[in-house]
């Protein structure tokens, strides 16, 4: 028996903190108040935290990197001239008799205190020492004597560089040690050490990785709860996307009642099955389509990259289905003939998720390199030849995979959406759904695809439960409804 209270199925295990969103329901007397510049600002920062955070968890890949303009744009040229001209004003500044040292007092400034921020809290002896030797006072002392030592300097911040910075910058500080131009030395030195604040932060990121783990969901719970006071309107879009999902869920219950034969009086839809049926839909979202729900906003990028391998992953699978249909196990089970097709369809068909990407030119030039390692795999197994019919027969089901209504490509679409809905509607710590015969050549592709799905939305559900729980109450319980039985799904 299902849940009783199917709301409960939207949130899971709500704690007393659960955000209040009564307000959504509240009629509004006046229009709303524009909001100042330090109200934008702090909406603004609110987002850009919650981004953030969000993105070091769900990617462990996360990292920063230093931004840099492209050599060949104009922010790029602009900066190259700007920086030229001030190494070349410090070049020109030592080379006066007697040298003029206030440019490169300033600089050893900024390097003493980027060094003095890569230290960690137990480098005591270390930063006293880095206190010592880059003593500002003093170096000023002998920049208005001309007695700097620039090379001494430099030699000691180098030496310092090499006890703090990550292995992967060892080759860096060995060229550092071989510059001899003072110029060009305090150049290369900011440039590593900018590399050193970044990996340091990175290493911080990683640090903290497994706090914000476990903090994760009440985090970004908190923040969304920010950022919807602040901008009450900020579950339009999610709301509209809730309710496309549940007449299209609502659609697909009735359309399975008529294809049993066994109509039967339904009751409220699931929250689940709604909820589950609108993940499902960001995988076929117009790029174009500018109302996405503010929810799911944050992982974007990263559905849409699924939604273009699931597309891949189609028509891979109506391709391989067609070939092993017309060839024969036989071909199939020759070691290495597999791979080797799949890595041809998958070269020629990249990119078939864009509008402008011509697919039936595509299509032709990949059902003659089937052909063509279909030939070479039968001359391998000294079989009979693919005779001439189901040769022009395989070509013409190839071509026809192009149209959006072919049945293959139709099947195979169902079967795949088909197992990511069971993916959804099981839990992380269920085993997987058993893999349709259709997908079987691409099982170890398609589980990747539902796993990266599942987890993606099991964290959404998680953290935006309960914002998705009084949205689909209103839609799916009118008054009076939702205190009846339990779920008809």
């Amino acid at each position: 028996m299902q849940n009783a209270n199917p709301i409960e199925e939207v949130g899971g295990d709500t704690p007393c903190d659960v955000p209040c969103l009564q307000k959504l329901d509240s009629p509004t007397g006046s229009p709303p108040k524009q909001a100042s510049l330090a109200e934008m600002m702090e909406f603004e920062n609110c987002v850009s935290n919650l981004s953030l955070a969000h993105e070091i968890v769900m990617n462990r890949d996360f990292s920063f990197r230093q931004n840099s303009p492209p050599k060949d744009s104009l922010e790029g040229r602009i900066s190259d001239i700007v920086h030229s001209a001030f190494w070349d004003c410090l070049r020109e500044q030592l080379s006066c008799s007697p040298p003029d040292y206030v440019h490169a007092v300033i600089l050893l400034q900024e390097v003493k205190t980027t060094v003095l921020s890569l230290l960690l809290p137990g480098h005591v002896r270390l930063k006293a020492q880095v206190e010592e030797v880059l003593d500002l006072e003093l170096i000023q002392q002998q920049a208005d004597h001309g007695a700097l030592d620039l090379q001494r300097l430099s030699g000691y911040i180098i030496n310092t560089m090499a006890s703090l910075c990550a292995p992967v910058r060892d080759p860096e500080i060995k060229t550092l040690r071989d510059l001899s131009d003072p110029v060009e030395l305090l150049r290369e030195i900011f440039r590593v050490l900018g590399l050193m604040k970044t990996d340091m932060v990175n290493f911080t990121v990683q640090s903290l990785r497994p706090n914000l783990l476990q903090q994760a969901v009440q985090y970004e719970r908190a923040k969304f709860q920010e950022i919807l006071e602040k901008q009450p309107e900020f579950l339009d879009k999610t709301t509209v996307w809730l309710q496309v999902a549940a007449r299209e869920e609502a659609l697909v219950s009735a359309q399975s009642d008529l294809d049993t034969g066994t109509p039967k009086p339904r009751g409220p839809l699931s929250p689940t099955a709604v909820l589950n049926r609108a993940y499902l839909q960001l995988l076929s979202w117009d790029p174009h389509d500018q109302n996405y729900p503010e929810t799911v906003l944050m992982d974007r990028a990263r559905i849409d990259a699924l939604g273009q391998r699931l597309s891949l992953l189609v028509l891979e699978a109506s391709v391989l289905l067609l070939t092993s249909t017309q060839c024969g196990a036989a071909v199939f089970s020759l070691q290495g003939f597999v791979g080797k097709l799949k890595q041809t369809i998958t070269a020629l068909l990249e990119g078939s998720h864009n509008r402008d990407f011509d697919l039936q030119g595509a299509l032709l030039g990949l059902r003659e390199q089937v052909l063509v390692q279909v030939k070479e795999a039968l001359i391998t197994q000294e079989g009979p030849a693919l005779p001439q019919d189901s040769e022009d027969v395989l070509k013409g089901q190839i071509s026809d995979l192009a149209k959006d209504n072919n049945p293959i490509r139709t099947l195979i679409g169902e079967r795949v959406q088909g197992y990511l809905q069971a993916m959804l509607e099981g839990s992380p710590t269920k085993k997987s759904p058993s893999m349709p015969p259709a997908l079987r050549l691409l099982s170890a592709e398609v589980a990747e695809l539902g796993m990266a799905l599942g987890r993606m939305v099991h964290f959404n559900r998680s953290v935006f439960g309960p914002f998705y729980a009084p949205i689909l109450r209103k839609m799916l319980f009118p008054s009076g409804e939702a205190e009846m039985g339990e779920d008809s799904r």
